[in-house]
């Protein structure tokens, strides 16, 4: 007897240029029929529609939180590096220190020198040192000064910098607040939102979904899947519609799609699962 070969189904990779449009023809092809489909992406979208007005109570608090939040990161990390810099500078100036110590030791010593020269030129020689000695130390001596300097010109910048941080540790705390306040208001209704928005793009085949995120996406009101405006109108580009498109949204079983914006059209009395 022949062995039976199984043959593995290709599963077609999603465009995600992909449109309606690009799906009409292949639409139907679901285990929902067509007036199903239909009815649950028009609940899809107004359930999407819900969650945006929940998002929109939040107003740009998330953005001015993360801003602030980032603005505070990037100031702690300037009072990190100021005071990298001054434990350098702290160090340069006990490397100065110390090399003033030996310089001195130098100086002393070519000074007892000159107690016991025999000549002029031995004495010309070691004054010639003394004056080098002296003058690497006013050098040393000149680089702890400017060392200094600098320190206190960075103490006074982590001071200013640490008084920005305070108010803006206090406007954080206020924005966060007022975000915490807005959120915990909302999330009993956003999680029923979340779980209901899961359940019905469960039921949709992924190209589907794809193209409705998209469009939904690209479109400055967020709209997808549009009902009927003011009886002959699409409701997201409000561009007519022909009588016998309206004929074939009404009856709701038929895949109508806006010409000129893409959008999925359905009938305004639509019903919501």
């Amino acid at each position: 007897m022949a062995e039976k070969t199984s043959i593995k189904k290709i599963e077609t990779p999603i465009d995600e240029r992909e449109t309606f449009v690009s799906l009409q023809k292949n639409f139907a092809d679901s285990s929902l029929s067509i007036e199903e489909k239909l009815k649950v992406l028009y609940d899809l979208q107004q359930t999407d529609n819900e969650i945006e007005k929940i998002k929109q109570l939040r107003g740009e608090l998330p953005e001015e939180v993360a801003e602030l939040e980032a603005e505070l990161e990037a100031l702690k990390a300037k009072v990190a590096h100021l005071d990298e810099v001054i434990d350098e500078y702290n160090n340069s100036i006990e490397a100065n220190k110390e090399q003033i110590v030996e310089l001195d030791a130098e100086i002393e010593k070519y000074r007892a020198q000159l107690e016991n020269v025999s000549n002029s030129r031995e004495y010309d020689s070691i004054n010639k040192e003394l004056e080098n000695q002296d003058l690497l130390r006013q050098i040393a001596d000149k680089h702890i000064g400017e060392a200094r300097m600098a320190i206190a010109e960075r103490k006074e910048a982590i001071a200013e910098i640490g008084d920005r941080i305070v108010i803006r540790e206090e406007d954080l705390a206020a924005k966060k607040a007022e975000l915490e306040s807005i959120v915990e208001s909302t999330a009993a209704e956003e999680k029923v939102l979340t779980e209901r928005r899961e359940a019905l793009t469960a039921r949709i085949d992924a190209r589907t979904l794809s193209a409705y995120d998209r469009i939904r996406t690209s479109t400055h009101n967020h709209l997808a899947v549009v009902s009927v405006y003011n009886g002959d109108s699409c409701g997201g580009c409000f561009s007519t519609i022909t009588p016998q498109r309206l004929v074939d949204i009404a009856t709701g079983k038929k895949l109508v799609i806006c010409e000129h914006c893409g959008r999925i059209l359905v009938s305004v009395d639509a019903p919501a699962e």
